[in-house]
């Protein structure tokens, strides 16, 4: 147990918010988020950020899949190595803040005119449109596979979840239920930009259940944002076909492509 001094110490502190400088670069880059740019030929054409689930904790020594084909549009393909538990809590949107301003100035993208797609799935397709609400640069376009919508519906559907809430959202002020609104795209409707969302979410998903996430989303979407919904019939969580992992990468270049630089 602390004692009187300690306790004395913490409790005038627990509250205080610690900003730290910024320290991402490009020459560090490639440690806190993977980049294809070295496959990019000429001035890149936009920004893909594509947000990873829940426990993804590696970082890439090779080009992951569709790294190049991306390249070959001229979209910089980009994972940024966020906490594994992160839920795009507000140290992760700050990462994702900074990483995209280190590619504007490398590139000289005007960040008042450069086109972001904002993708992922599960956790990532959450973090997906969380970004959205929050990003300093908002992205333009936003495509999504299995994304938990409700966290805090989602903080009961399974055993696992608890703890990683806890750790993404236990510094927050106010209650548990509060912290959780605040990244959860349900709640955060009247707050996100009015750009194209596309929703892909397997039907046979037991790991985030498509009725009470994609669908109560998008119908609470519909009221005011131009926002499609495509079930994937017998498909378990972020298994979308072959076939539809192309349309999904087409509905992300075209977002991009489409409204130039």
């Amino acid at each position: 147990m602390l004692d009187t001094p300690e306790r004395a110490w913490y409790n005038t502190h627990r509250k205080a918010v610690f900003i730290l400088e910024k320290i991402i670069s490009y020459e560090n880059l490639r440690n806190f988020a993977y980049c294809n740019d070295a496959l990019i030929k000429g001035t890149p054409k936009g920004i893909m950020l594509k947000f990873t689930g829940l426990g993804w904790a590696g970082m890439c020594d090779t080009d992951p899949n569709y790294a190049l084909e991306f390249a070959e549009q001229g979209i910089l393909f980009v994972i940024p190595y966020c906490n594994p538990w992160a839920w795009m809590n507000r140290q992760a949107v700050r990462l994702v803040d900074e990483i995209v301003a280190v590619l504007c100035e490398k590139y000289q993208l005007d960040p008042k005119t450069v086109k972001i797609a904002s993708t992922g799935m599960s956790m990532g397709g959450l973090s997906a449109l969380v970004y959205c609400a929050y990003a300093k640069i908002p992205p333009c376009v936003c495509v999504t596979n299995c994304p938990v919508c409700d966290l805090v519906y989602h903080f009961t559907e399974r055993p696992d979840l608890p703890r990683t809430l806890y750790s993404a959202f236990g510094e927050y002020e106010g209650t548990m239920e509060q912290a959780l609104m605040s990244a959860s795209p349900i709640h955060l409707v009247d707050r996100l930009p009015d750009i194209p969302y596309t929703i892909y979410h397997c039907e046979e998903d037991k790991a985030v259940n498509i009725d009470k996430h994609s669908r109560t989303f998008v119908e609470k979407m519909q009221a005011g944002h131009s926002i499609v919904l495509k079930p994937i019939p017998q498909r378990g969580h972020c298994d979308l076909p072959e076939e539809t992992m192309g349309e999904f990468n087409r509905t992300i270049a075209e977002g991009i492509l489409s409204l130039g630089v």
